[in-house]
């Protein structure tokens, strides 16, 4: 089962970066300026984070069928996707589509992550990194498509991606029923919504993942800027930055991969804090590359962070699961997902709005806040594993 959860999950979290991939085009068709990229960004994360405020609410994928919650909420966020490609839109257009797919996107996300869940229960990092890497791979793959897309236009990304969230949908309703390990919450219980945080160690791994997240999406959604500062500010350089961002990105999903083998020798909690400690270090040492480091240990810099930024995020979803009670697992993966995401949207508009009165080079600094402080919650509970 989970080559197909992984492919799926693949397909269907091409969505959620494919106005990333095409920003320099919806920019140039659509008369936007250059906030757009952090508004668009948001626009996704803000509507994940309400999709997920109310999939947990309402406790959706532990009452219901969790294969098809993903199916059906993996064809509305393609549609949602698609509609970019028609008409003349404007910022709020697309801000409001854009909302509209990372509504959905809660549906596949998280609740991919409780299907894998419901099939494994020993292995589950391993499992989950496979899971995490494919979500990495799909946030990346439009940069990909821009990059080798030469022949094309821009719509055929939003055609594409729109196309693999409904096969990615079909594959997982076709092939994969629910799991064993399912346990079904019997009737709707809103309370579990802040129940899940009485618990100390699901509190200290959410929080842990809440300082991990601080990071990752404004890392991910500003690595083109930061590129592209680079050639101004090194004249003699020029990068094919979507190709780049794709690859730096994309590396997470290796890192997602073999942080999960290595959580089977030497424990999540170990892993994860090694894997943040080293990301809040590359936040700090950003400067120095972007200022003193030649092309290619720039990059180099740049691709050994993408590996560390998302490391740790199955281990942190795998230690969320492992300290929740069994028939709301789904409801507990899915808050955590709505409040992480939720602190993504202030970590990014706060770069959006940084970038217009701080240098590119030192954009970087303020996010190693949020490891800091993940690391000081994993330390503080050393029963954590």
């Amino acid at each position: 089962m989970l080559p197909t959860i992984v492919i799926a999950q693949f397909f269907c979290t091409s969505l959620w970066f494919a106005g990333n991939g095409i920003i320099s085009d919806l920019i140039k068709n659509f008369n936007l300026n250059a906030s757009a990229l952090g508004h668009l960004t948001s626009a996704v994360q803000f509507g994940f984070i309400t999709g997920t405020l109310l999939f947990a609410l309402f406790t959706l994928t532990d009452r219901f069928s969790p294969s098809k919650v993903f199916f059906i909420s993996a064809i509305i966020a393609g549609v949602f996707n698609l509609l970019m490609s028609f008409g003349n839109q404007n910022l709020g257009s697309l801000v409001a589509l854009r909302f509209l797919t990372g509504f959905f996107l809660a549906g596949i996300y998280p609740v991919g992550m409780k299907i894998a869940s419901d099939y494994y229960k020993s292995g589950l990092g391993k499992s989950l990194g496979f899971l995490v890497g494919a979500l990495v791979l799909g946030t990346a793959l439009p940069h990909l498509l821009k990059g080798i897309n030469h022949g094309y236009s821009w719509e055929f990304i939003v055609y594409l991606t729109s196309a693999l969230s409904v096969l990615g949908g079909l594959f997982i309703v076709l092939l994969v029923p629910d799991g064993p390990y399912k346990k079904k919450l019997k009737k709707f219980d809103a309370s579990v919504f802040y129940k899940v945080f009485k618990t100390r160690n699901f509190r200290v791994a959410a929080f842990g993942y809440f300082g991990h997240m601080w990071e990752l999406y404004a890392f991910w959604a500003f690595v083109p800027v930061l590129l592209l500062a680079y050639t101004k500010f090194h004249q003699n350089v020029n990068f094919d930055v979507s190709l780049l961002s794709f690859f730096i990105i994309g590396i997470g999903g290796v890192a997602c991969v073999i942080s999960g083998f290595l959580s089977e020798q030497f424990t999540s909690k170990k892993v994860a804090a090694f894997a943040l400690t080293i990301s809040c270090l590359c936040c700090l040492a950003s400067p120095l590359f972007f200022i003193y480091g030649s092309q290619t240990i720039f990059i180099t810099f740049l691709l050994f962070w993408g590996m560390v930024v998302i490391a740790d995020s199955p281990l942190f979803s795998t230690l969320v699961a492992q300290n929740a009670e069994e028939q709301q697992k789904g409801t507990a993966l899915t808050i955590v997902n709505c409040l992480g995401f939720a602190i993504t949207t202030f970590s990014i508009q706060l770069l959006n709005f940084l970038q217009e009165i701080v240098e590119v080079k030192y954009l970087f600094l303020v996010l190693a806040l949020g490891p800091i402080l993940g690391l000081i919650y994993l330390y503080r509970a050393p029963k954590l594993n």
